[in-house]
């Protein structure tokens, strides 16, 4: 009898396990909010919006262009938003009176190639590639003086501006590469060709020193070495020559931008 008593219950017992409700499942837990993007500004030049790309999105007297460094770099990092300021033809005095508005206590990096068109590179180029020898050599004596006399005092004003408007902010401030490979290139005769080389090495050092006087939060990105092997009349070119449209001229294609430029940010903010 006990034996029996005891098999009828435990039939029982699975019969209720079957029909009865089970019991409620604990609440899930809260999804973990998604990170908020990060505000990235990209301020400067031709160098910065993407001119010699040949593909400019609404913005033609800008040359903003989706495959310009900051589009790429934001593309491939999706924790950031990016504030599309580079303008080209701009000085440092486009960036602190408009673009360094684009700069709020929200923005935690800034990417910035500046400081070309004010010692008058543009000119100087221009000298060279049509000028003939002495006003290609009085062009580069002209920009040489620039760079040392004035440059200096004018990146000062725009990085302490940069500091004060976004103060914890990473800042990379990106060089400008040598333009030519090769010893003499686009009808530009070798003395010429050294000559503006050495200029550039002048340029990507002012700018680097007053980079490292800005404060631990800037740092600089050198971009000669990336470039060396790949500038005006390389095999492999990431430096436009003499092309149609001329703006296009003397700028970064599309695989200086991918290769070169965008590589040198991503490895600064990994």
């Amino acid at each position: 009898m006990f034996h029996t008593t005891v098999s009828a219950l435990a039939q029982m017992g699975a019969l209720l396990a079957l029909v009865s409700p089970p019991a409620p499942a604990a609440p899930a837990a809260p999804a973990a909010p998604a990170a908020a993007a990060q505000r990235y500004v990209a301020l400067g030049d031709s160098y910065s919006s993407g001119t010699g790309t040949n593909a400019y999105d609404r913005s033609p007297t800008c040359q903003r262009s989706r495959y310009a460094y900051p589009a790429l770099v934001a593309e491939r990092r999706s924790n950031l938003k990016l504030v599309f300021a580079a303008c080209a033809g701009a000085t440092t005095d486009d960036v602190l009176l408009d673009q360094a508005s684009r700069l709020n206590a929200q923005t935690r990096l800034v990417t910035i190639t500046i400081g070309g068109n004010d010692v008058g590179f543009a000119d100087v180029l221009s000298a060279c590639a049509g000028g003939g020898a002495g006003a290609c050599g009085s062009a580069i004596d002209r920009g040489i003086g620039e760079i040392r006399a004035v440059l200096p005092g004018k990146l000062d004003a725009v990085y302490a501006e940069i500091r004060r408007r976004a103060p914890d902010a990473k800042v990379i401030v990106l060089g400008y590469p040598r333009l030519f490979s090769g010893a003499g290139c686009q009808q530009i005769s070798r003395a010429h060709v050294s000559r503006l080389n050495r200029a550039a090495n002048l340029l990507r050092d002012t700018v680097r020193r007053r980079v490292e006087a800005a404060g631990r939060r800037f740092s600089f990105r050198n971009a000669t070495g990336v470039f060396d092997e790949h500038g005006i009349c390389a095999s492999r070119a990431w430096i436009n020559g003499l092309v149609n449209p001329i703006t296009d001229s003397y700028h970064p294609n599309r695989a200086g931008h991918s290769r070169g430029y965008a590589p040198l940010v991503l490895r600064a903010i990994e």
